[in-house]
């Protein structure tokens, strides 16, 4: 299989722990040249890798086909639209950008070039997402009524040396896991008629969101998607209400914290959980009796994100995440702080 070459624009969190072992851990696809404004951490953990100090360097070299952006949030939309202006096919770490105008126009950009557009949002591949999306699309809940998504952590001091809470474009909670759940929720259900929301400070000393609480509403179907630094006892990170039965499940699936420690995907059990992590089914058996298991977490893969933009690259497949769905992730979450400044519930328009 030819390799494409890909280039990563930042080498912060995001693009060392996510973005480049996923690669590298995918047939088709060679990290080839990564932009870092200085030190020598890229080269020293992918020896051979062409280093440039400024995107405009890497953009100019003709080096790369697919370029990965994954610098902090506020400058997503502008170093997209130059890869894209240069002829480059494009990854952006989410949030996708801050507005959904700026979105719209990336993804017309994208569209008058020819070129592939894609919105990393890698936790469709997670495991427990997996399992409850193959819950309810085999029907073993019933119609669903309640669904709930939560990302809760414990985290009561503020970072002063993060940018993400330093109070400045693209910062806070919501612009960090919002665009996770939204992406998820809106995958499932499709788009809601209102939103209403409660975005918030909950911590001392903090200068931007770190806590949400939305509320999709659909015709027969409530979705209650949030976040919070303050949950010293994390309540469940899916809770779902059906017609016929209910699942539930805590805990977070497992490849973050493999790849924070320096595992590489494809390693032995890889995005496999213990059963001791594993959610509770419980259905209405015969004369309504509730029967209750253990049900087995599907294993997650961050690498079949990447092997579908390689797909979608040789015309092998269909993108599985457009430049549109980050539109309507970030579209959602503008709705969200209208409802919170107004304090009520607006209407969902996703258009156009």
């Amino acid at each position: 299989m030819a390799e494409t070459p890909v280039g990563l624009i930042g080498f912060g969190v995001a693009a060392r722990v996510f973005h480049a072992p996923v690669i590298e851990a995918v047939e088709g696809l060679k990290l080839a040249a990564v932009v870092e404004r200085r030190g020598e951490t890229a080269v020293q953990m992918y020896p051979g890798i062409r280093v440039y100090r400024d995107a405009e360097s890497l953009l100019a070299s003709g080096c790369v086909r697919l370029v990965v952006i994954a610098t902090p949030n506020a400058t997503h939309y502008e170093l997209a639209r130059a890869a894209l202006a240069t002829g480059h096919d494009v990854v952006v770490d989410k949030p996708f950008t801050l507005t959904s105008g700026e979105a719209l126009e990336l993804e017309r950009l994208a569209e008058e070039k020819g070129r592939l557009l894609s919105v990393f949002h890698n936790r469709r591949w997670d495991g427990d997402f997996l399992t409850v999306r193959g819950l309810i699309e085999r029907g073993e809940l019933g119609r669903v009524v309640r669904f709930e998504s939560r990302f809760d952590r414990y985290r009561p001091q503020r970072r002063p040396n993060a940018w993400r809470e330093a109070g400045g474009p693209g910062g806070g909670l919501l612009m960090d896991l919002g665009p996770h759940l939204a992406d998820q929720a809106l995958l499932l259900f499709g788009e809601p008629e209102a939103v209403a929301a409660d975005i918030r400070i909950e911590r001392d000393g903090a200068v931007t969101d770190d806590a949400f609480d939305l509320v999709l509403h659909y015709p027969r179907l409530r979705i209650l998607l949030g976040a919070s630094m303050l949950a010293c006892s994390p309540g469940p990170r899916f809770l779902v209400h059906g017609a016929q039965g209910s699942f539930v499940k805590y805990g977070l699936d497992p490849q973050e914290a493999a790849l924070r420690a320096g595992l590489r995907p494809g390693a032995g059990g890889w995005g496999e959980e213990p059963e001791s992590a594993w959610g509770t089914l419980a259905v209405s058996g015969p004369g309504g009796v509730v029967e209750k298991r253990a049900l087995r977490t599907q294993p997650g893969d961050y690498r079949h994100y990447y092997e579908n933009v390689r797909d979608s690259l040789n015309g092998s497949a269909r993108l599985a995440v457009t430049g549109r769905d980050g539109y309507r992730a970030i579209r959602l979450l503008e709705l969200a702080r209208e409802s919170t400044r107004r304090r009520a519930a607006v209407e969902c328009d996703l258009g156009p």
